[in-house]
């Protein structure tokens, strides 16, 4: 489990072939690897990862060709949003967050505003149900508050601390985010089914 509080931005550096998947080689030296140890879990714009192999000031990871195939950002050369794993003892700054990813959203709109920015998103159909005005919602990793929801299209604001500390800053009409949207709202659709 995460908060969806990014605690600092790497790099993915290189990304070989490994089974179906990639290897994924990330630097992280912001991130404090101190405390990382293999099979560890770190989330990488919001997708749940395993480190395979680590060293003073990165890590590795193993991704799957199924995880690719749902997801987006994990492309070498690409900065990323990395989260290590909630821990028991932590405060709970954002939301829980699962680490993975129900769908592949794409930014329709970014207006800056006096260093906020306000994104529209427009996220698959099949997870609009989840996401509701005032909810959370994570993009990309990031735990948001959505400002407004009109069908399958969502506003968020980013404040400037968020831009300036998240991969978000840069998110420009037409990129491709990963979303994972409030793992309370399934709970309660599937208890609403039973």
């Amino acid at each position: 489990m995460f908060t969806g509080i990014v605690v600092a931005i790497g790099r993915i550096v290189d990304a070989k072939p490994q089974g179906d998947g990639l290897r994924l080689s990330l630097d992280a030296a912001t991130l404090g690897m101190d405390d990382v140890a293999i099979g560890d879990s770190i989330a990488i714009q919001g997708v749940c990862h395993t480190v395979v192999a680590r060293s003073a000031t990165g890590f590795e990871v193993d991704t799957s060709r199924a995880t690719l195939s749902v997801t987006a950002g994990l492309e070498k050369g690409r900065d990323v949003n990395l989260e290590k794993s909630l821990r028991l003892a932590d405060r709970l700054g954002g939301h829980l967050v699962s680490g993975h990813v129900d769908g592949v959203g794409t930014v329709v709109t970014s207006e800056e505003l006096g260093g906020s920015a306000r994104l529209e998103i427009d996220a698959p159909g099949e997870l609009a149900r989840y996401i509701a005005r005032k909810g959370s919602i994570a993009v990309d990793g990031v735990s948001l508050t959505v400002n407004s929801v009109e069908g399958a299209r969502f506003e968020i604001n980013l404040i400037p601390h968020t831009r300036a500390v998240t991969t978000l800053g840069r998110l420009a009409k037409g990129a491709r985010v990963n979303l994972e949207v409030d793992i309370m709202a399934r709970y309660v659709e599937r208890l609403g089914s039973a």
